[in-house]
């Protein structure tokens, strides 16, 4: 099987995956989300250790994961905003165990543990959130964390499409190469268009509003990108991981969610309640 068919099949895979457990409702969602943070900072852990770079494996990956179960089980409305207040001993457990580890760098081993936490465990442990009734009123929460999500596949794939057939002007090439203003111009169109179609469905935000997230998501879904490139860029690796066949890995498939998603929290808590 070549390539193409393999990253389609996977593709195609995935998006059922995603869009059943959005539409099966919040705590389904809240699962995958579970085994996506898992799995996602077993693979950082993974690919930044080497014999100067020692964070500590399961205590970065335990940290992760209660923090991710904390910000889902208040989405959730299991705990009220306070006990999110639990998360901060534990982020301080990583100073104190260098203490006892002795390698020879613990404060770049703390600083890969905090970096993995806060790039994953929150933009995951956020999107929970967009099922929210605190934030958004309407009968259809499902369609805010839905719409996100094809947002974010129109839009790389818009960029995809227009920058394979007109892209000539780089738009990052010290870190990504590949990518172009006339892909990026393509996706935001894309995007755009995704947004339109989305008021006239899931009207629990307005068309302006569905235009700002397009916006957001657009910008910062490119960033994220770009941060994910560098990242394996300065590690000197193609893929971070190879568990999704002709994608590399789920920090390669979920770049864009790890910028854009804090943002569109942001968005959505201050200005859509």
């Amino acid at each position: 099987m070549n390539n193409l068919a393999t990253r389609s099949l996977t593709a195609v895979f995935f998006v059922i995956i995603m869009v059943g457990s959005v539409w099966l409702g919040q705590t389904v969602f809240s699962i995958l989300l579970l085994g996506i943070t898992y799995l996602s900072i077993s693979e950082f852990v993974t690919i930044v250790s080497d014999e100067k770079l020692q964070p500590s494996p399961w205590l970065t990956i335990s940290v992760t994961m209660i923090s991710y179960s904390v910000l889902a089980a208040h989405a959730l409305g299991f705990i009220l905003m306070e006990w999110l207040v639990i998360i901060v001993p534990f982020l301080f457990l990583i100073f104190v165990a260098e203490l006892w580890r002795n390698k020879k760098q613990p404060f770049l081993n703390i600083a890969i543990s905090l970096l993995g936490i806060i790039y994953i465990a929150l933009p995951f442990g956020l999107m929970i959130h967009f099922f929210d009734n605190i934030y958004l009123s309407g009968p259809m929460h499902y369609g805010i964390a839905l719409g996100y999500l094809l947002l974010l596949w129109l839009n790389d794939t818009g960029a995809y499409l227009v920058g394979s057939l007109l892209g000539k002007h780089k738009l990052f090439e010290r870190i990504s190469p590949g990518k172009t203003w006339e892909g990026s111009a393509g996706g935001a169109l894309f995007a755009i268009a995704t947004a339109w179609g989305l008021s006239t469905i899931f009207v629990q935000l307005t068309t302006i509003h569905w235009l700002i997230l397009a916006f957001i998501v657009v910008i910062s879904g490119t960033l994220g990108d770009l941060v994910e490139s560098m990242l394996k860029r300065s590690l000197g690796i193609k893929d971070s991981g190879s568990i999704l066949p002709g994608h590399g890995g789920m920090l390669d498939r979920f770049d864009a969610v790890l910028i854009s998603a804090p943002l569109v929290f942001v968005y959505l808590a201050l200005f859509c309640r």
